[in-house]
């Protein structure tokens, strides 16, 4: 019985260490999570800001593996990221919206993690857009909105990314 006892409890911290260390892969010691959510096929996306100082890092992947990891090329990785808005305001009759996108460029792809809502249909979206710079061609990672921590809209007001003027709808 004590066996059995001891068995369950190795299988819990077991557990706990392997749904800990996904946290680990993407989010470190010492960042903060500024915007993140998993994609519709399981994947996660996180913004995340070094607390020490103050440098952005994207990462993208899975529990098991980091597939991307930006850091930025400059000693400030904050100079490398760029935020951009558009916002329409009137609701419905207006056709209001509020797109944000903060991007980066890396190894001939541009990276366009995006929130936007629409004021028609009541839509929202978030996700994340790689477009190919040498053939245009883009692929649209879409987010789901349930495991949204942060928002974008955040960097409009806190002024800690350089403003962009890139819209990418």
């Amino acid at each position: 019985m004590i066996f059995l006892k001891l068995r369950w409890s190795l299988f819990f911290i077991l557990l706990g260490v392997t749904t800990g260390s996904f946290a680990q892969n993407l989010i470190l010691p010492g960042e903060e999570v500024l915007f993140s959510f998993e994609t519709r096929n399981g994947k996660k996306l996180t913004l995340n800001k070094s607390k020490a100082d103050n440098n952005i890092v994207y990462r993208f992947g899975t529990k098991d593996k980091v597939e991307l990891e930006f850091q930025g090329k400059s000693k400030s990785s904050r100079k490398d990221f760029k935020y951009s808005f558009y916002m329409r305001g009137g609701g419905v009759q207006n056709e209001g919206m509020d797109l944000n996108y903060v991007y980066f460029s890396n190894n001939g792809f541009k990276y366009v993690v995006y929130e936007t809502y629409e004021a028609v249909g009541n839509k929202q979206e978030i996700g994340v857009k790689i477009i190919n710079l040498k053939t245009q061609k883009t692929t649209d990672i879409k987010g789901d909105l349930k495991t949204r921590k942060g928002t974008l809209t955040d960097f409009r007001f806190n002024k800690f990314l350089e403003i962009g003027d890139e819209l990418f709808e």
